[in-house]
C-alpha cells in the first residue's frame, strides 16, 4: 500500500448530505477536479469511505 493518495474530487456537491459536504471540506476539497495528496491514516480512509462516491483515489508513488 502507498504512503500518500491523490485524492480528486469527481462529482459535485449538489444534493448531497450535509455530512458529506462538510468530510469533503475537511479533506481540502473545493470544485469539481480540484485534489489533494494525503498520508494514509485510518482517520483519511474512514473520511474517504464516507464520500467514495464523489471522489477518485490514487496512489502516489514514492521516489
Amino acid at each position: 500500500m502507498a504512503d500518500k493518495v491523490r485524492i480528486e474530487l469527481v462529482k459535485g456537491l449538489a444534493g448531497c448530505m450535509p455530512r458529506q459536504r462538510a468530510t469533503v471540506k475537511a479533506l481540502g476539497l473545493g470544485k469539481i477536479n480540484s485534489y489533494v495528496i494525503k498520508e494514509v491514516t485510518p482517520a483519511t480512509c474512514g473520511m474517504i469511505r464516507a464520500v467514495n462516491h464523489m471522489v477518485k483515489v490514487t496512489e502516489v508513488n514514492n521516489g
